[in-house]
């Protein structure tokens, strides 16, 4: 049982590394103009590249309060929801099956509900709140935790050697 609670702090800490290092990095202000100054949306690596800076955080003085504060928690709240999916799920993979592939599996899909969720949630903040607004900010952090997520997972899959 000591053994079975070390191996569910380990994934999680670890996927929520791997999630906190997504958004530090590809998040910060740099990547994200480099993406936008030097990819196209329309090519598959420029769709990867521009989707992979969703989270974008900044302290840009040029964008309105409601906005700049929006897109900041957007990214705080991703490896917050990270952390939380991550605890359930990894829980309730150890309970079932403990093979590489439900690891994968399931830090995967915690980082897509994590990416959805704080989309959802963060859009209530910006300039232009309301509910479509929300579910456009849901769907775009799916699709982020849909072609990036499978990092975490990895990490998951890591920590979890039986």
């Amino acid at each position: 049982m000591v053994i079975t609670r070390s191996r569910h702090r380990t994934a999680t800490g670890v996927g929520t590394l791997a999630a906190l290092i997504l958004v530090l990095v590809f998040g910060s202000p740099i990547f994200v103009d480099w993406v936008n100054n030097n990819t196209r949306g329309d090519t598959a690596g420029g769709l990867f590249l521009r989707t992979l800076a969703w989270p974008q955080w900044s302290f840009d003085s040029r964008l309105e309060v409601r906005d700049l504060l929006a897109q900041d928690l957007k990214a705080i709240l991703v490896v917050v929801f990270a952390a939380v999916f991550l605890t359930l799920l990894a829980g309730a993979e150890l309970a079932r099956s403990r093979g590489t592939f439900a690891a994968l599996i399931s830090g995967w899909s915690a980082y897509i509900f994590a990416g959805a969720l704080a989309g959802f949630v963060a859009a209530f903040l910006s300039v232009h709140a309301g509910l479509y607004a929300a579910l456009g900010w849901a769907l775009a952090g799916a699709g982020y935790g849909l072609l990036t997520g499978w990092i975490v997972g990895l990490a998951q899959m890591s920590a979890r050697r039986p």
